[in-house]
């Protein structure tokens, strides 16, 4: 078995220091918000188990019941970061009832509309990667597109009926050992009792929020489907051709269960991307305005809404769409930015054009017509001038993606100035600067440039790739990340390293005081995207400037992580953790010391050390609002009433507060100290 590059001690250096600081977090709200959440749970999955593979990691070393083995750094990133992130989205997606059902959506209306069709479609997916139907949870409640917000505590009590599971050897973090029965209760398999209380629900559609559960459902549909598995044995194998499904031996997904996850992730995407084409296109007057591969704004800009209130129906006895109304008619950069980095990715995992020659098996194997539809000639050829609006994948992300990227073009980018502004609303566009858009909206840029010209996407991002388009739309990508880049560089940077958090633009651009740890750790991620993206060197050098202004201004050695102000609260929110897990991670993996570098704070183990004591004092310490069973290292076990079984600090479902529990979901505001 292959150990983990990292040394022994990292371990010691995070037991030492956390024996003596410990963060304070106090929880503000609860509240669940899928754009900022999904946005957190997509860079923990990226600095989960591809950041600890890439390190060295043998990933069939982990274990979730062997706590902090082999090192506290693997552990928090392969096991809790990578599965906190995972059990979320199911949490959103398959229990919350946050949202009109997947049976009343425009994908099952054009089968007929009925449970049965959709009950027909699930058996039809669950054999496409050889999924027995018998093991698919009961009383799934699969959304189609998330309302803005809603609290996560449960309406009623789980049912915590319980089955005996398996023995297991447990460590826990607290480093005691012991050997345990456990026990299975019924939500684990039926999620009847797990949904949330309706009454705080915004029932109003969100770019942002729509755009956050899609990029958590396309980058683990990429994860379960990038391969096949054999379906006598679940053993994952590389797909050699995009029929090695059909030879009786192979099944879709990279193992049974993974793949059924993904089978179900896809259809809810495909869902949320037809509502988004059919009904959601607004150009300040009407909404559901048709758009196509042909738009161009200069003719008149059509754009996603900020808020749109939904009247709620109810069909086949559960939630559907009855009417919707624009309530906020702005085109934010949030919300842009926020929407185009995962319809771009689903570009690049739907991709069918015959230019790109590098496409992974396994995938055109999912979208070849069955289990989806495979996407008309005229848009998978060389020519793009002939693209058709259509609905299945790869033509609905072609569609939106052009739409999304004209418009932050068009609609939020100031030409002038070189650089993005937060809003464009009556027909203008805003003067004001956000950093921690400006800098996100680099690596949506960078994931569409990506996607367009068929490099690797995913957990590929920073990788070199067989084929290169080079396309115009590539190209025009890579030009505003450059005047981004050299914005934040020139404009925004302070003379002590620090990024402020954003301006005004003016004749002179008056500067924000503010210099949160939101816009350092944005920055960082931004910065790193257009490094890999240009290959131009000052933004990485730039990168690192911040990150050591953030080390010398910002580290509180009492908590043993970073506040805006150090010895005062910090507000922490989702958008906080999103950064400080992406910036941290490019940290690691595009900044760290190299030959002939020598600062401390960027040596391999201090950084690794930043994201241990960050996550466990932070994440674990309150952020996490509960802990699902299994692959995180929580269990129930026998005779035990203990609901924090792996003494991470963070509790069951049934125990994380509210009158009946509270979901695995990541607080909405709190205060750090």
């Amino acid at each position: 078995m292959k150990k983990s590059v990292l040394s022994v001690a990292v371990a010691a250096a995070v037991f030492t220091t956390a024996a003596s600081a410990t963060a304070q977090v106090k929880i503000l709200d609860k509240t669940h918000q899928p754009a900022g959440s999904f946005l957190a749970y997509t860079e923990f999955e990226l600095s989960g188990e591809p950041l600890a593979e890439s390190l060295g990691l043998d990933l069939d070393v982990l274990d979730p019941n062997l706590a902090n083995d082999p090192t506290p750094f693997d552990f928090a990133a392969g096991i809790e970061s990578y599965e906190y992130s995972e059990e979320a989205m199911y949490a959103l997606n398959y229990q919350s009832t946050m949202g009109p059902h997947l049976v009343n959506g425009p994908v099952n209306r054009a089968r007929g509309g009925q449970l049965a069709d959709l009950g027909k479609r699930v058996i039809e997916m669950a054999a496409a990667v050889g999924f027995p139907a018998s093991e698919i949870p009961q009383n799934m409640y699969p959304i189609s597109i998330p309302y803005a917000s809603g609290s996560p505590e449960f309406v009623q009590k789980p049912d915590i009926t319980t089955v005996n599971g398996d023995e297991v050897e447990i460590v826990t973090a607290k480093g005691n050992s012991k050997t345990v029965q456990t026990v299975v209760p019924a939500y684990f398999r039926d999620y009847k009792t797990l949904a949330w209380d309706e009454t705080t629900f915004d029932k109003s559609f969100n770019p942002a929020a729509t755009g956050g559960i899609l990029l958590k459902e396309v980058m683990w549909s990429q994860d379960f489907l990038g391969g096949m598995h054999v379906t006598a044995t679940d053993e994952e194998v590389e797909a050699e051709s995009a029929t090695m499904d059909l030879d009786g031996k192979h099944s879709l997904g990279v193992s049974a269960a993974d793949g059924f996850n993904g089978m179900m992730l896809t259809e809810m995407s495909i869902d949320k991307l037809q509502i988004m084409q059919q009904q959601l296109g607004f150009d300040g007057k009407r909404l559901g305005v048709k758009f196509g591969p042909d738009y161009d704004p200069a003719k008149g800009p059509i754009w996603f809404a900020h808020k749109v209130a939904v009247t709620e129906g109810t069909r086949n006895g559960v939630k559907s769409i009855t009417g919707l109304k624009v309530t906020d008619s702005a085109s934010t950069l949030r919300d842009t930015w926020s929407a185009l980095w995962p319809v771009a990715e689903f570009f690049a995992y739907s991709d069918q054009r015959t230019a790109n020659s590098a496409q992974n098996p396994a995938f055109l194997a999912v979208f070849d017509g069955a289990p989806f539809a495979a996407a008309p000639a005229a848009n998978t050829d060389a020519s793009e001038s002939n693209d058709v609006v259509a609905g299945d994948a790869f033509s609905l992300a072609n569609n939106i993606s052009n739409l999304l990227f004209k418009n932050i073009a068009a609609l939020h980018y100031n030409k002038e100035q070189g650089t993005f502004v937060t809003e464009y609303k009556n027909g203008k566009q805003g003067s004001k600067v956000d950093t921690y858009d400006a800098a996100y909206s680099l690596v949506a840029l960078s994931i569409y440039q990506r996607a367009k010209d068929a490099l690797p996407v995913g957990y590929a991002s920073a990788e070199s790739g067989d084929v290169d388009l080079k396309t115009a739309a590539g190209k025009e990508a890579l030009a505003m990340i450059k005047g981004q880049a050299d914005f934040i560089v020139n404009q925004l940077t302070g003379k002590d390293g620090l990024v402020f958090d954003g301006l005004t633009l003016n004749t002179v651009n008056k500067l924000t005081k503010e210099k949160s740890l939101d816009a350092q750790f944005a920055a960082i991620r931004g910065l790193v995207a257009a490094y890999l993206a240009t290959d131009d060197m000052k933004y990485k050098q730039a990168a690192r400037s911040i990150y050591l202004a953030v080390e010398k201004n910002m580290f509180d050695e009492n908590i043993d992580t970073w506040a805006t102000v150090p010895g005062k609260a910090t507000i922490h929110t989702p958008y906080t953790e999103a950064a400080i897990s992406g910036g941290l991670r490019e940290a690691i993996l595009h900044l760290k010391n190299e030959e002939g570098e020598n600062e401390p704070a960027l040596e391999l183990t201090a950084l690794t050390d930043r994201y241990v004591s960050w996550f466990r004092g932070v994440i674990n310490g309150g952020m996490q609002l509960a802990e699902w069973m299994g692959d995180s290292g929580e269990n129930q076990i026998k005779g035990s009433s203990s609901t924090d079984t792996d003494e991470d600090g963070v509790h069951q479902i049934i125990a994380a507060g509210g009158k009946f529990g509270t979901a695995m979901t990541m607080a909405n505001k709190a205060s750090v100290k």
